[in-house]
């Protein structure tokens, strides 16, 4: 039977309670919550959802492009980042995909179902599972498509612009298809410096994803998108799958998104104080934590302990990643939420270090 390896599950009978009363740190949403405008405008669009969705999200790519300032005809919106990433594996088709490892794992997913073969570049522990530049000797002419996440999931460690625009320069020379996902970029205050939006009109091989998702809270809604100066890849998307991919709830959704200007600076705020804050108390705890810049955290324990586990029965979702191409048991990465919510996760996992300790299980 086919099962999810992504977190989220709030639905799986196996947590035998109400799913509204878990505390889920397994996915990276937004703690602040669905925007008020976001609000507003879902309840709108409800009198129009007897009618079919624009094929083109026009006014949502022509707002969109207006914020990003990009022609929006260098915009593909689509179902969710991931339905952007599986139509671009179909529309490219490489024949080998390199991707890193650890990482998101659809990215393996989709090259696999498009046909390719994918290869991996390693991130090493004991280089702190940065990305360095080794990873340029391992694109070579064979190489059809490169995907990096910037920063990665589930690291949380950014790339530099310094080494992503040689990654560019290197994929240009061989004419291969670079693809970056932002999709967590947002939620520092400068992403602009690290994001490749600003040579996107000068490499038509580079494209950028990103998403309403995580940065607004809406991954119920399901609405993500990708950025390229290629047209003709542009075309190939819309031809690669139903026309009616993206709802008239998401596109009012994603309308109302960008004139939350305060809710963005408010998040990324949060975000940063309250990183800094777990981080702290998860060392204290005796994790080994990997200071990252998304609202999500990466770590690994140094006790025989069944994190997952022993935080479920109290109610709190984590994501085990030992699941990730190149990690094992004891990893682990957490959300970044607020304060309150924060504090109830850090006293749960000193109360099982305790309890470990008393009956020498730890």
């Amino acid at each position: 039977m086919y099962q999810s390896v992504h977190g989220g599950d709030i639905y799986n009978e196996s947590l035998k309670k109400d799913p509204v009363g878990i505390l889920d740190y397994s996915v990276n949403i937004n703690p602040l919550g669905v925007p008020a405008g976001i609000r507003k405008a879902l309840q709108k669009a409800i009198t129009d959802c007897v009618k079919y969705p624009d094929p083109f999200c026009r006014a949502l790519r022509k707002k969109l492009g207006a914020s990003l300032k990009i022609s929006p005809a260098e915009i593909y919106c689509g179902n969710g980042a991931a339905d952007v990433l599986f139509r671009l594996l179909a529309a490219l088709r490489p024949k080998r995909t390199l991707i890193l490892a650890p990482t998101f794992a659809d990215y393996e997913k989709a090259a696999v179902v498009a046909g390719s073969k994918v290869d991996h570049f390693i991130l090493e522990p004991e280089q702190g599972f940065t990305v360095t530049s080794q990873i340029l000797k391992a694109i070579t002419k064979r190489t059809g498509m490169v995907i990096l996440c910037n920063p990665n999931n589930p690291t949380g460690l950014l790339i530099s612009k310094t080494l992503l625009l040689k990654v560019l320069e290197r994929c240009k020379d061989f004419g291969t298809p670079l693809l970056v996902d932002e999709c967590f970029l947002e939620f520092l205050p400068d992403w602009e410096e690290y994001s490749l939006l600003d040579v996107l009109d000068r490499y038509p091989n580079l494209i950028i994803l990103k998403a309403f998702t995580k940065i607004y809270a809406i991954p119920g809604v399901r609405l993500g998108y990708c950025l390229t100066s290629d047209a003709n890849l542009i075309e190939r998307l819309y031809e690669c799958g139903q026309d009616w991919n993206v709802s008239v709830l998401a596109q009012a959704a994603g309308v109302a998104a960008l004139d939350e200007k305060e809710y963005l600076i408010a998040s990324r705020a949060l975000i940063a104080q309250e990183r800094t804050y777990m981080i702290a108390q998860l060392r204290l705890i005796g994790f080994t934590v990997w200071e990252g810049t998304a609202n999500y955290l990466f770590l690994r324990s140094n006790r025989g302990i069944d994190w997952k586990d022993a935080l479920k029965k109290r109610g709190i979702l984590i994501r085990d990643c030992s699941n990730y191409r190149g990690l094992g048991p004891g990893y682990f990465r957490v959300a970044v939420k607020t304060r309150r919510d924060n504090r109830k996760l850090i006293k749960y996992m000193k109360d099982i270090v305790k309890n470990a300790l008393i009956n020498g299980t730890n």
